[in-house]
């Protein structure tokens, strides 16, 4: 019988003190509202917060230490294959940045249900998990890290382990039970595995340029495979390119679409021009974001998550 981990192999020590830290603040804030963890976060609004010493701290960090970053990218020029491997420290950095674009950094972050959509999003990455009997246009992340997970030896609640689809069956109830032992519990795993988690998102980066490349019209596939690999040559690249794929997928699934245009990294690729890589990377994911709130249905109001969504994607040039 295969023993499982209460953590991940390699840097724990680093992502117990950072557990600490982040829910030493966390509990702060939320004692500050008199509410615990009943408090609803605006995250928008704490993304939007780019003065902050500690996002600033934390931005430099990441820019000097992606500057110097030992990502091995075994791209081959004309075939579909390549190979992203991520040390342990790099996958801290890269997830630390990735939870706070997602959520503030927070703890309470880790677990999540917006208003207006049927799923959950869960882990630095907001994965998707979708409730029994709910599916919708999005792919579903969450089962797939946790099977990451378990790979990977980390111990798993059995509650987790025995859930076929998302146990909370909608935003009310998951938002009833916040300050449950369930949650706590999965609070807890996710702040626990923040490289590993990073480390998925980086799998799903191995393999979105295939797909993208077999869902492109033969035509673009040049052009979108080159922008690939100019992104990925910048310091920062490998960075902008996991955060996106994890963040807007990768623009290949038709469910994906609304008015017939996606807005994953495949349309991002073909969006961009010939300029300097990470800026026209930046400027064809805003382009594509926009061009999404555009097209989407009035009743979901994607309006409101622009914002955030921009100053998300200007952590790629900074």
């Amino acid at each position: 019988m295969r023993r499982n981990r209460t953590t991940e192999p390699k840097g724990a020590e680093f992502q117990n003190q950072l557990y600490m830290r982040v829910r030493i603040k966390t509990q702060t804030q939320c004692a500050d509202h008199g509410r615990g963890f009943a408090r609803t976060f605006n995250f928008n609004k704490f993304r939007s917060r780019k003065s902050e010493a500690a996002s600033l701290a934390l931005g430099s960090w990441l820019s000097r230490s992606l500057a110097v970053t030992t990502i091995l990218l075994g791209f081959a020029a004309h075939s579909h294959t390549q190979s992203i491997r991520l040390s342990d420290s790099q996958a801290v950095r890269i997830g630390t940045k990735i939870w706070q674009n997602e959520s503030g950094g927070t703890v309470a972050g880790l677990t999540a249900w917006n208003y207006g959509e049927d799923f959950a999003s869960l882990g630095i990455g907001h994965f998707i998990w979708y409730p029994a009997g709910q599916r919708g246009p999005f792919e579903e992340s969450f089962p797939p890290l946790l099977r990451y997970l378990e790979r990977n030896e980390v111990k798993i609640p059995i509650w987790l382990l025995n859930s076929e689809s998302c146990p909370w069956p909608n935003r009310s109830r998951f938002l009833a039970d916040r300050r449950s032992s369930r949650m706590e519990e999965l609070r807890s795993l996710l702040a626990h595995t923040v490289s590993l988690q990073a480390k998925f998102a980086a799998a799903r980066l191995e393999a979105a340029l295939p797909k993208m490349l077999d869902a492109a019209p033969e035509k673009e596939r040049d052009k979108i495979r080159k922008n690939f690999y100019r992104v990925a040559a910048e310091p920062l690249g490998p960075y902008a390119l996991v955060d996106y794929v994890n963040f807007k997928g990768e623009g290949t699934l038709k469910s994906e679409r609304y008015q017939g245009e996606g807005w994953g990294l495949l349309q991002v690729l073909e969006s961009m021009g010939d300029g300097s890589a990470l800026p026209e990377f930046r400027r064809a994911a805003e382009a594509v974001l926009i061009r999404r709130v555009k097209n989407s249905p009035p009743e979901r109001g994607e309006s409101r998550w622009l914002p955030g969504w921009k100053n998300r994607i200007s952590t790629y040039t900074e």
